[in-house]
């Protein structure tokens, strides 16, 4: 299989250091706000995007779930493994998402607390990826996030022990029906192995497609006294 001869050129707009909030933490929501579709940077901007996507030759896919992002993960061994993970809140603390602690991902991070975020957005042409530690998050704050999940996925975190092998999908498919007439009568609680994490960043990066791959790239980095440097390095 040749993948030499797929191409696309990046054409929709530029980044500059004074685009940039001071705040990665603010910068990424605008980002994300307008990959999200939820808010655009004025009408004269949504005009030349709608009239590039009319009249580019790429096919651009649409980002139907913005919040999906690449996490990297690297356990005792040294290995790296990647998943995509659904980003499901950013505060002031950083990217927060949820998972079974004793999948692969959990005992990596437990091993090394140290991860890193990729978001791609072909309907931007943006990338931003991110680096720091990683922590757990209280209990409680996860049971809040539970709580919020439909049924059907609250009885998968009990039937499924991620990442360990299952004899076929029979056996997956039986387990949910005996967790679904354990907790037929009740609310189902949370699993003890089960909550969130949040990256704190210390490196932001912040990719902007552009043509004859000159992208642009502009990166935070977290300082001592806890501001952030910001530097464009080059594509």
């Amino acid at each position: 299989m040749r993948t030499a001869n797929l191409r696309r050129e990046y054409n929709l707009t530029g980044l500059y250091r004074h685009d940039l909030d001071s705040d990665p933490i603010a910068q990424f929501k605008t980002w994300f706000d307008q990959a999200a579709g939820e808010r655009r940077s004025g009408r004269v901007r949504r005009f030349f995007i709608q009239l590039y996507k009319m009249f580019s030759s790429a096919s651009l896919s649409q980002a139907t779930e913005a919040n999906a992002a690449t996490l990297a993960t690297v356990g005792r061994d040294g290995i790296p493994s990647a998943r995509i993970i659904l980003l499901k809140d950013v505060d002031e603390r950083g990217f927060i998402f949820f998972t079974n602690y004793e999948s692969r991902k959990g005992r990596e991070l437990a091993a090394n607390p140290h991860a890193a975020l990729v978001f791609y957005w072909p309907d931007q042409e943006r990338q931003v990826c991110i680096a720091g530690e990683v922590k757990k998050i209280s209990r409680e704050e996860s049971e809040a996030y539970f709580e919020t999940r439909p049924r059907g996925s609250r009885l998968g975190a009990w039937a499924s022990l991620q990442s360990e092998p299952v004899e076929n999908r029979s056996t997956l498919e039986r387990r949910l029906k005996e967790c679904e007439a354990k907790f037929q009568q009740e609310e189902i609680p949370m699993p003890p192995h089960w909550g969130g994490y949040v990256l704190a960043p210390a490196r932001v990066e912040f990719w902007q497609g552009r043509p004859r791959r000159l992208h642009d790239r502009l990166v935070y980095e977290k300082q001592r006294d806890g501001g952030w440097n910001i530097e464009r390095v080059c594509p």
